[in-house]
């Protein structure tokens, strides 16, 4: 996949840790120029652990954080080709005992902070009559978990999201497609409880979960041309085996 992304500009969000790093990672050795963004301070150092160009530290929740990051990389680097949300949240919670306030926030972060990213880009993409928009969403969304009612509704949201402006967008160059990873081992997943997982690894026909390093090709695939260049709409499954559209 060597320069396969040679001269794209990128923006990675969730790239301090896990998913978002990896991809991050994988990208800038596609030959991508990669701006790496977190709410997470440790970014400004991924930055220079992965070879990107810049980092920003923002609230992705946050419109006017949002719209500020999006004008700046598109001016900077003459347009944007590639967007990447991969940030999120992951908490548990019976829905019985689930507060509103929990709700909330993992809407706000897992959801709509995501269409806030995706409507800033896709201003500069529109214009130039291209882009590729790639979502992280989780195979969750489609079988939903237990004591994750608010994290899989997010995702579910993420995808008919990405379905919808695919239908926009498509007749107007820019491909926008998700990516539902299964259990993957992040720092984020690292907090929820062991029976949890050691329940969830049994489930799984391949029997582990997967490695950051085992998503971000997907992620190359989509954002490359010619690879990438039939997907629109599309929900790609990197989940060891737990959910078989």
């Amino acid at each position: 996949m060597t320069d396969v992304l040679q001269g794209r500009s990128a923006i990675v969000t969730g790239a301090a840790s896990g998913i978002g790093r990896a991809i991050a990672e994988a990208f800038v050795a596609a030959g991508a120029a990669v701006t790496v963004v977190d709410r997470d301070e440790r970014v400004v150092a991924v930055r220079d652990e992965v070879g990107a160009l810049r980092s920003e530290v923002l609230d992705a929740t946050s419109e006017a954080d949002v719209e500020r990051a999006v004008s700046t990389v598109a001016t900077a680097d003459g347009g944007l080709d590639i967007l990447v949300c991969a940030h999120g949240i992951l908490t548990q919670s019976p829905a019985s005992e689930m507060t509103a306030a929990q709700w909330r926030e993992t809407l706000d972060v897992d959801l709509t902070s995501v269409f806030l990213l995706n409507r800033s880009a896709l201003r500069p993409m529109l214009a130039q009559r291209r882009g590729r928009i790639i979502n992280i969403a989780s195979q969750l969304a489609i079988k939903g978990g237990a004591s994750l009612a608010h994290y899989a509704a997010a995702k579910a949201g993420v995808i008919a999201m990405t379905k919808s402006i695919a239908l926009e967008a498509a007749p107007h160059g820019v491909l926008v497609n998700a990516i539902a990873p299964g259990p993957i081992d992040t720092p984020m997943v690292a907090g929820i409880d062991d029976d949890w997982k050691r329940a969830k690894r049994a489930e799984l026909p391949l029997g582990r979960f997967g490695t950051p390093a085992e998503v971000a090709p997907t992620a190359v695939l989509l954002a490359s041309d010619p690879g990438g260049n039939l997907y629109v709409g599309q929900v790609l499954g990197p989940n060891s085996g737990d959910v078989m559209p």
